[in-house]
């Protein structure tokens, strides 16, 4: 996610050295500098560390490959099994430009320059995975670096996607497409793939001075609002076709998540106010119809988008990054209050489990899959209040993760994070690089190389906007 921070440098300046912050019950003391304060410097050092490994984990066991398997040495692929497209690299290239990790960057600017074939891939691939990874990643790299090669990519990536909206009777895209054939499938859709476009494309659009790339994104948006209830509710799935509802369940919970997002981002990015309109209407529905005040904390049930009542409370780790949303979007109060629901979640888990219902209070999912959006939460929230509570938030979380998930050849995901110790699985999933890693270190690092003033970050952690090239 992104941010546009509205207090000053000064400001944030001083947010460096102030005595420790706000304090957080069971927080570990961590690193400290001489005069008793939290030593973020240091903090940063260990997340680029941490990165580094990793990375030279992937380089002798995975390399081109898509995702890294560290606890077995190994590889697999993200989009088609017989044809790899480097999906970590690309996912990392942001990352490893803000950590100053110069050497590594340059590897993987060199090997997609001399080997990503995306048109090779022959397996039938989500267009939202492919836009927020691969057009979003290369994107990022290309505003890092000025690599025309990176940029060059990214918009044949985009031309392979770009059918899947122009050839729709309703705007909204088809779910898949096969790079290779060109064929087109999936004529039913959930909203966050409908609508998590529009940073990326709209940002291809700026930078090749060709427009058809925003102006499918935001027809696809107005397809799903033009179609919302009385309630100015909308649902989770629906015919692209028709047009019509075939989940009308209302929620902020994915498969819809991210596109609540990317109304917002439309808005920040390219100044839309179509956009920022229908965002206003459909926050300002989902705040009336789907938050829930229980035992003190602040959560979003699932909604009927007709009359409104109330489906269930069993939520995802995913939903998390609503907290920053609302936060940045001028909800400040129920941001502030929803991520601490999540943090209180912490008390019972060494790690956020993949799914949970606040209303028993039990993890209905054990996984954790190394998830950003928590993180995210706090780094967004962090960037638009100043409080050092979202800094030591993070923190807290960092040495859980790196305590329960670290391995000898880098992190993995968690199976069961209700068992004493986590149980862990065998994957550093290819967000881990773009997301995770890069929201800890710019929490913590004053990165020289990041503008914490002005920024964007997209859904996948890619910075489209607040980059200072040095």
């Amino acid at each position: 996610m992104r941010a546009s921070i509205p207090f000053t440098r000064r400001a944030f300046l001083g947010t460096l050295t102030a005595a420790g912050g706000l304090a957080v019950a069971g927080l570990p003391a961590g690193p400290a500098n001489a005069a008793g304060h939290r030593d973020w410097h240091r903090v940063a050092e260990d997340v680029r560390a941490e990165l580094r490994h990793a990375w030279g984990s992937y380089r002798r066991y995975a390399w081109g490959h898509d995702q890294l398997l560290p606890v077995s040495g190994g590889h697999s692929e993200f989009f088609d099994s017989a044809h790899p497209v480097g999906l970590s690299i690309v996912e990392a290239l942001g990352t490893l430009y803000f950590m100053g990790l110069d050497d590594e960057l340059a590897d993987g600017v060199r090997w997609v320059r001399d080997h990503l074939d995306f048109a090779g891939v022959d397996a039938d691939v989500q267009v939202f995975e492919t836009n927020i990874r691969m057009v979003g990643g290369l994107l990022s790299g290309y505003l890092c670096t000025g690599e025309r090669a990176l940029l060059d990519q990214a918009r044949t990536i985009a031309d392979i996607l770009l059918p899947c909206f122009t050839e729709s009777p309703t705007g909204l895209p088809y779910r898949r497409v096969n790079p290779s054939t060109g064929d087109i499938t999936g004529n039913v859709n959930v909203l966050a793939e409908v609508g998590t476009i529009i940073a990326e494309f709209g940002t291809l659009s700026r930078l090749v001075h060709d427009s058809r790339y925003f102006d499918a994104a935001k027809k696809a948006l107005r397809a799903v609002y033009d179609r919302r209830s009385g309630l100015d509710l909308v649902g989770t799935e629906i015919n692209i076709e028709t047009g019509e509802w075939t989940d009308s369940s209302a929620r902020v919970d994915p498969p819809v998540d991210s596109f609540f997002e990317y109304l917002w981002d439309g808005w920040d990015l390219f100044r839309d106010r179509d956009l920022k309109h229908w965002y206003d209407t459909l926050t300002r529905a989902v705040l009336r119809h789907e938050e829930e005040r229980l035992d003190g904390g602040l959560w979003f049930h699932r909604a009927d988008m007709t009359t409104g009542a109330a489906l269930g409370r069993e939520t995802s780790e995913l939903t998390s990054y609503y907290a920053g949303l609302l936060g940045q979007s001028g909800h400040l109060r129920e941001g502030e209050a929803y991520h601490s629901a999540w943090a209180s979640v912490l008390a019972s888990y060494p790690l956020l489990p993949e799914g949970y219902d606040y209303g028993t209070g039990k993890a209905t999912d054990p996984g954790n899959q190394l998830r950003p959006e928590y993180v995210d939460a706090a780094f967004n929230l962090w960037l638009v209040t100043g409080k050092e509570l979202y800094r030591e938030r993070a923190y807290d979380y960092y040495l859980r993760q790196k305590r329960a998930s670290r391995v000898a050849n880098g992190w993995t995901i968690a199976t069961d994070v209700t068992a004493s110790p986590v149980k862990l699985g065998d994957l550093t999933p290819g967000y881990w690089w773009a997301e995770q890693m890069k929201y800890w270190y710019l929490l913590f690092a004053d990165c020289p190389r990041f503008d914490y003033r002005n920024n964007y970050l997209s859904t996948e952690g890619a910075v489209l906007r607040g980059i200072i090239r040095r």
